[in-house]
């Protein structure tokens, strides 16, 4: 009988997902990671959102146990939270100082459920890992889940095709609908459970408040654009995005006016206003941090952000290992620091990291 460990988040879609290995006849584990000291948010923040006086953290992990139980499948605890400091927050800092806007659950399923919960895996003598990803491995191409509304695969386009290997996706070819309804079906405790939204660190904690103790705030003018006229002041350059809207607090300018760029040097927030207004597109970016998961392409299709409907592109493959990625239609609010993901229909060719932002040519107000 294969050995299977899976992580088990406490959330519903790895409580199914345990339950298809099972049925399917793997020798499955249960391993929950604590990447994260709560108490450290608690000590900082006060008032933390608790539930029966337990941290969230803290009731995943209950809710992990509980499952487990009912399944009859052992729970392991392994902590890394140095590992996640080190090669997550870390990283999700540094680029929050150079005014980019970084998606840290990339960097979380590269260095530390794919890499660090592998190894503790292995030593658990697995032959597979699993996880609760919407998304699907076929032939050793990494597929997007049959849920389009869900799919995960965006998260997971730095990960290597060594890291891919022996890893199943249980729920891949699920619905999110159907996953509840298997939940309910075996009357499980997270049948029901929220799903978790934001950054894991933070919680449903206020951002504003949580990131101040890391980095300080240094406010600055909000000016628009297209008049160059001062109409606000911002809190931090590091709390803005390209394409926000609210936050702004511009007074009763908040729903005209949406962040179209940042000089950091004079710490100055770009806006203009109207949500199609011109200074929102772009029509080309560079990417770094490159991985490729399929074959190298020069034309397909790819997310600028996670939830975004596929864009055509063309790639220009750089001497320096870059790509110049192009895209004549245009497209809205594509961010330095967010993840440019490439697909071929079903499949995830990889990705990289967005660095800067052009439109004709010409680097945008983005930093």
């Amino acid at each position: 009988m294969k050995k299977v460990v899976i992580g088990m988040s406490g959330g519903v879609d790895s409580s199914v997902a345990a339950i298809l290995l099972k049925q399917q006849g793997y020798d499955v584990i249960g391993l929950f990671m604590r990447n994260w000291d709560s108490s450290v948010n608690n000590d900082i923040l006060g008032n933390p959102t608790l539930q029966n006086d337990i941290c969230p953290q803290e009731q995943d992990y209950n809710d992990a146990l509980a499952v487990c139980q009912k399944l009859e499948i052992p729970l392991h605890r392994v902590d890394f939270v140095k590992e996640y400091w080190d090669y997550v927050f870390t990283y999700f800092l540094d680029e929050l100082k150079k005014g980019r806007t970084p998606n840290p659950d990339i960097m979380c399923n590269k260095y530390i459920k794919f890499d660090m919960f592998a190894k503790k895996a292995r030593e658990l003598g697995a032959d597979y890992i699993a996880t609760g990803h919407y998304a699907r491995m076929q032939d050793g191409k990494l597929l997007r889940g049959v849920d389009r509304n869900k799919d995960q695969t965006y998260f997971l386009s730095q990960l290597s095709k060594e890291q891919l290997q022996d890893v199943l996706f249980p729920i891949g070819d699920l619905e999110k609908t159907e996953v509840r309804k298997i939940a309910l079906e075996y009357d499980l405790i997270t049948a029901k459970k929220k799903d978790s939204t934001g950054i894991c660190f933070i919680g449903e904690r206020n951002f504003t408040n949580f990131l101040k103790n890391y980095l300080p705030n240094l406010p600055g003018k909000i000016i628009n654009i297209e008049t160059n006229q001062e109409v606000g002041e911002h809190i931090g350059l590091m709390y803005y995005t390209i394409g926000q809207r609210r936050g702004l607090h511009l007074g009763g300018n908040d729903n005209r006016f949406f962040a179209v760029g940042k000089d950091l040097k004079q710490n100055i927030l770009y806006v203009a206003e109207g949500e199609e207004n011109p200074y929102l597109y772009s029509d080309s970016c560079i990417v770094e941090m490159v991985n490729w998961i399929g074959d190298r392409v020069s034309d397909c299709t790819a997310k600028f952000r996670y939830r975004q409907p596929d864009n055509e592109v063309h790639i220009t493959h750089l001497e320096n290992g870059e790509l110049l990625v192009s895209y004549p239609q245009t497209v809205k609010s594509v961010t330095p620091g967010q993840a440019c993901v490439f697909y071929n229909n079903e499949e995830c060719l990889g990705g990289g990291i967005i660095k800067e932002v052009r439109k004709n040519g010409k680097k945008l107000w983005y930093l």
